[in-house]
């Protein structure tokens, strides 16, 4: 068995680079729950999430929204990330749905699809498997005349929090002057 520079064997197989992370002490205690080991846990975490369509979750799937229109949903990837105009709205763990700047036209999506999949080295099979997939879809739906777009109202929350604070401090420096007029 091959040993690290520390003397002891190596963990995984492959490349590897420690990594230092904050967490919270509840995640930390469902951690130790899945493998006395922290990096072994996460690394069993990190696999079971990328699970492909045979472990249940498909890669990219239609999912009716309500009767009669459907939405693309699509698992994480690294690469689609590239695309970038494409944002990528998680809406539950590991699943995203896709978002185009207004007026972008959906033949933009497959052609950057197609440009980024010749991109992806074949050794990236589950990252392949995403993009061609989604590009079938996509293309089946557009030459059906079967999909359309339409757009999703987005909010600044940086801003938003911003402002939020920005009007609590307001409303605290107003309150002593409330309280001073009442007596």
């Amino acid at each position: 068995m091959k040993r690290g520079k520390s003397g002891r064997p190596p963990k995984f197989a492959g490349p590897r680079r420690p990594v230092t992370v904050t967490l919270p002490e509840s995640t930390l205690a469902q951690l130790e729950a899945i493998d006395c080991d922290r990096a072994r846990a996460i690394v069993k975490l990190a696999e079971a999430m990328m699970l492909d369509a045979g472990g249940g979750q498909k890669l990219v799937e239609v999912i009716e929204v309500t009767p009669g229109v459907g939405m693309i949903l699509i698992a994480p990837s690294l690469y689609l990330r590239r695309i970038p105009w494409l944002r990528l709205v998680e809406i539950a763990t590991a699943r995203f749905l896709l978002s185009v700047p207004s007026g972008t036209p959906v033949d933009s999506l497959e052609l950057a699809l197609t440009d980024l999949f010749d991109k992806v080295p074949r050794s990236e099979t589950r990252e392949r498997s995403v993009i061609q997939d989604l590009r079938r879809l996509i293309r089946d739906l557009r030459l059906g005349k079967m999909m359309a777009k339409a757009e999703m109202l987005f909010v600044d929350t940086a801003a938003l929090r911003k402002s939020q604070m920005r009007r609590g401090r307001l409303a605290q420096k107003a309150a002593p002057d409330l309280e001073t007029a009442a007596e």
